[in-house]
């Protein structure tokens, strides 16, 4: 009798399991995953948050025509996020769950290059497509095949900077401030240096200070800088970073201008630095005030929807998003296998060679980095981020 009742135990529970299992297969069948790697929580929730919003916001677009249109039938996407708290090895764990517990499609971010050069590690050995957004340091894409981007890098946003401060402010000395432990940071003022001496001579970078991540006081590095003398400070930091150090440079009686870098592109800028940004200038990818067409119509719309302008970052993730899409619609099916079918969509991206986003038309010449513009944008007394110049490659 026992041994009956095992014996049926087993049946209903192979059963109930085969059920479960038909379940999921005929849920997955009409629908497609996409992972998102961002900040929620940690030192730049705002980023994480802006790159929700934005996603959240394409989704109920498509989903609300019946999903995404891909060999003639419609599947609903189903976007999964995980939060990589700010840190680069969160950024790993937070990939190979989205990879392998997820077993999402692509994955788009992380972010800041911080967390997306050890994530593009991750998913390019588990040939997952991963997109950042905007992460512009050049290791995140070098020799990953299953990595891309949406941004310029930062050997080009380096000599943006350099031009732009040396033309507007007239300069001839520069000073840098950055985050040690930010390979982001790090990367852009190492490149901005290499730049600017290239351009004004040697020694003209008159002071090259560092800082760690989680510093709040930055008044020793900024008493060597403003002793320097310098024409201008450079500062490619986070949005959170920079709002102290401007205040503080300034409580250290410095009067000149700051020359800033994408990083400082967070709708939180002005929030956390105040008057003490108005004025100031940085490159950056999109200028919000004065866009016109598909990007004033992305920028009305997230306003509207969510209660403020968004930043670089969330357009950023708007293209990235619809890149990943686009490639998944060129493919023409999708199979039932995802591992076959991540590598199909994989494909499909490294053939892209244009594609209009809302923050500039983009040329891909056979690797995961685009070639595109950058443009300089300055704070006005009102705190918006207004368009002085726009820089293209040559």
């Amino acid at each position: 009798m026992k041994r009956i009742t095992v014996k049926i135990l087993f049946a209903v529970l192979a059963l109930g399991l085969g059920v479960f299992a038909l379940a999921a297969c005929g849920k997955d069948s009409n629908t497609i995953k996409v992972g998102f790697n961002i900040p929620l929580t940690g030192d730049i929730p705002k980023v994480g948050e802006a790159s929700k919003f934005a996603a959240e916001m394409l989704k109920e677009d498509i989903n609300s025509k019946g999903g995404l249109e891909v060999g003639g039938k419609k599947y609903k996407l189903e976007f999964i996020y995980q939060d990589n708290e700010s840190k680069a090895e969160s950024a790993v764990n937070a990939a190979l769950k989205l990879i392998n517990q997820d077993n999402v499609l692509a994955i788009v971010g992380p972010n800041s290059s911080k967390q997306a050069i050890p994530a593009g590690a991750t998913c390019n050995d588990a040939q997952t497509v991963m997109v950042t957004p905007w992460s512009t340091n050049p290791d995140t894409t070098k020799d990953r095949p299953w990595v891309f981007r949406a941004c310029f890098l930062d050997p080009f946003q380096g000599p943006v900077a350099v031009n732009f401060a040396a033309k507007q402010f007239g300069a001839k000395t520069a000073a840098v401030l950055f985050d040690i432990a930010n390979d982001y940071s790090k990367g852009l003022a190492e490149i901005f240096k290499a730049e600017w001496e290239k351009k004004m001579g040697p020694g003209t970078v008159v002071g090259f200070e560092s800082h760690g991540t989680k510093d709040q006081d930055f008044s020793a590095q900024l008493t060597k800088i403003v002793g320097a003398k310098p024409d201008f400070i450079f500062v490619p930091d986070n949005y959170n970073q920079v709002a102290l150090i401007v205040k503080q440079a300034h409580d250290l009686g410095y009067k000149g201008p700051f020359m800033g870098s994408d990083a400082w592109g967070s709708a939180e800028l002005m929030t956390l630095c105040g008057k003490d940004c108005i004025g100031q200038f940085f490159s950056t990818h999109y200028a919000a005030a004065g866009a016109q067409g598909a990007t004033k119509e992305f920028i009305d719309r997230f306003n509207a929807k969510y209660k403020y302008v968004p930043d670089d970052v969330a357009a950023l993730t708007w293209d990235a998003t619809r890149l990943v899409l686009q490639a998944i619609q060129s493919v023409g099916k999708i199979d039932k296998d995802v591992k076959v079918e991540r590598k199909a969509v994989r494909d499909a991206l490294a053939n892209i060679k244009e594609f209009d986003g809302i923050t500039g038309k983009m040329k891909f010449a056979g690797t995961g980095d685009p070639n595109k513009c950058a443009v300089v944008v300055q704070i006005s007394p009102e705190g918006k981020f207004e368009f002085k110049e726009s820089v293209c490659p040559e």
